[in-house]
């Protein structure tokens, strides 16, 4: 209505027109109008009416039925400060719909998607979109969320269909390889060559071979693009011939709306029955009978993996095949963190809590305080919790709280309050989490952290969301909360102490530290012990396949002998500083060397490196020789 209109008065004479059409319809059109909070304002000018106040009359006297949308913000701001504009409408709370009324709401639209992207969305998918949505996708409101992770579910099977399956396509670029490597070995004239000769042979059998196994693939892929196809354009004519019976009904055609609803329609929805009952019990055609290539219709693995794109959760965790991963978490974790089984097990069983739906779902997934020496594998365990449930050890957010000691940088969490500097920034902590509400969430030496921060943590414990400073809420519920610290580690190193008195004495400065209240939300206080020689063991075989896989990028081969393995973890021995110690003389001994070998041409690629602790050697450290 605005565009275009250069001149004073050309707009109010395009509104006017319309409102005039309006009135002389008698009351038999209702407008709507999206946004209404434009309508302030809108064409305004020096001299001239906006498009508010020219509405107004006709609402006052009823000759004006309109429906308007706006949000509770812009209402607030635009509407609201119009009294006469807000009183001529009776305002009405749309709220979001459940996820039971989503599902009504997705069963209603289910055949338009169908005839839109020509194939099918089964209501399993449906029932997965509206709970997948309202868990995983807090950012946005039902059922807007769900209906688009339909659309896109569908539309991925759509360009699927449209295109060649992974499987066609391998073996077409195999088949153009072996191809080109024939028309080589012909070219090259060495038929004479009985090597030559037996190799061109070999390569036409795998290659007829191929392009048998091709073609059948094709012929197969046809013939089920096809049926999917046909299905498509019944369902599309479905849904043109129910627009055609609602628009007959309102023309008062009532005879063309009777052939099409009582003979067209149940005819077209019979022969869809058909085509889909023949694809069923093709389907059910024994037990040898090969899966389909593509996907018959959108089911709740497709809408997954919808799921999966928006949020980065892999798929596998929204669906049953998360469960068997959990049951063995201890294990899975414990191929990269040595020892702590205690500290693993507890872990496992909250995070095992809050998959199976037994723990609060308004608190975050985890809260935990890990206390022990330095090195002990506390950070390390909180790496592979990301690892372990997202796939991803960047899924961490780290966070060093000697940083927060004073009281004033308790703002730098969640953002500094209007009129501050910083305050279109946003706070480290919030921030973090509203980019990426699927994480775990390191506080690190929590200890040094000012006592304020400890109030702010209460509200994340307890209720699972925080305001940030610029007023909008951030959920943590499906965040995992790690606090570390080293209160009381001398007492965990002290080899005179029981593991009772141990417990006793950490606690003890625990609770000198922290609140109760504080201390009371957390779902653990997981204790860290310290490492065994027979541990750091296993960490000297951690590590020196982490420094094998580095070398074999330059063809080296890295042999380290069981005696050299066992010197390591003796050097590298000391409870106080856990496995960092060990790290660094895995570096200087082997390392550095290595490094002085390849710069002075001792060590070249394709070579083995042999690092060896023989018993008749007098000077400390290893022995490291060039194998040819």
């Amino acid at each position: 209505m605005v565009a275009g209109a250069k001149y004073r008065g050309e707009f109010e004479e395009r509104l006017k027109a319309v409102l005039n059409e309006i009135k002389d319809a008698g009351g038999q059109v209702v407008t709507f109008i999206d946004e209404l909070h434009t309508v302030v304002g809108a064409g305004a000018a020096e001299g001239s009416m906006d498009a508010g106040n020219m509405l107004k009359p006709m609402l006052a006297r009823g000759e004006l039925r309109l429906i308007g949308a706006t949000t509770l913000d812009e209402y607030r701001e635009r509407i609201e400060k119009d009294p006469a504009l807000e009183r001529r409408f009776q305002q009405v709370y749309v709220g979001e719909p459940s996820v039971e009324d989503t599902i009504a709401i997705l069963r209603g639209l289910r055949e338009r998607y169908e005839a839109h992207h020509k194939v099918g969305i089964s209501d399993a998918a449906l029932v997965a979109a509206a709970t997948l949505a309202d868990r995983y996708i807090p950012a946005r409101q039902l059922p807007d969320k769900a209906i688009d992770l339909v659309d896109e579910a569908a539309s991925r099977l759509r360009m699927e269909l449209d295109s060649s399956p992974v499987e066609i396509d391998e073996l077409q670029r195999t088949v153009n390889r072996l191809t080109m490597e024939e028309s080589y070995l012909v070219e090259s004239g060495d038929s004479d060559d009985p090597a030559s000769a037996e190799r061109l042979e070999r390569l036409r059998a795998e290659l007829a071979d191929r392009r048998e196994e091709l073609a059948a693939l094709t012929a197969r892929w046809e013939q089920e693009k096809g049926a999917q196809n046909r299905l498509g354009e019944l369902r599309a004519r479905l849904d043109e011939l129910r627009g055609a019976a609602d628009r007959y009904q309102r023309e008062g055609d009532l005879a063309a709306a009777s052939r099409v609803l009582y003979g067209e329609i149940p005819a077209l929805e019979k022969e869809i029955a058909e085509a889909e009952a023949a694809g069923n019990a093709a389907a059910r055609e024994g037990e040898e009978r090969p899966a389909p290539m593509i996907a018959e219709k959108v089911g709740p693995d497709e809408i997954a993996e919808v799921v999966s794109a928006w949020t980065g959760i892999p798929t596998g965790r929204l669906l049953e095949g998360e469960t068997a991963k959990l049951l063995r978490m201890e294990e899975v974790i414990g191929q990269r963190l040595v020892g702590q089984r205690r500290a693993v097990r507890s872990v496992s069983d909250a995070v095992r809590r809050a998959r199976a739906g037994i723990s609060d779902p308004d608190r975050p997934t985890g809260s935990f305080l890990f206390l022990g020496p330095t090195g002990v594998g506390k950070t390390e365990l909180a790496r592979s919790l990301a690892d372990f449930l997202f796939d991803d050890e960047r899924a961490m957010v780290r966070i060093d709280m000697s940083e927060y000691g004073e009281k004033h940088s308790v703002a730098r969490l969640v953002g500094a309050p209007p009129g501050y500097v910083g305050y279109e920034e946003g706070g480290q902590l919030t921030e973090a989490v509203r980019r990426r509400p699927y994480s775990v969430v390191l506080l690190d030496e929590v200890e040094k952290a000012h006592p304020e921060v400890f109030d702010l943590l209460l509200q994340v414990l307890d209720d699972g969301r925080l305001t940030d400073g610029q007023g909008r809420t951030v959920d943590f519920r499906h965040v995992i909360l790690v606090l570390t610290s080293n209160l009381g580690s001398q007492f965990l190193v002290d080899p005179t102490m029981t593991d009772e008195a141990k417990h006793e004495a950490v606690m003890a400065a625990v609770r000198a530290a922290f609140k109760p209240e504080f201390l009371n939300r957390l779902d653990d206080i997981v204790l860290f012990d310290a490492l065994t020689v027979a541990e750091l063991g296993r960490i000297v075989d951690l590590q020196v396949a982490r420094l094998a896989e580095r070398v074999a990028e330059r063809r080296i081969t890295l042999d380290v002998t069981p005696a050299a393995r066992e010197w390591l973890a003796l050097e590298g021995y000391d409870p106080s500083y856990g496995a960092r110690p060990l790290r660094r003389l895995v570096q200087r001994e082997i390392g550095d060397r290595l490094a002085r070998m390849l710069l002075a041409g001792e060590v070249v690629g394709g070579s083995t490196v042999r690092v060896d602790r023989p018993d008749d050697v007098a000077e400390p450290g290893l022995v490291l020789t060039a194998v040819a």
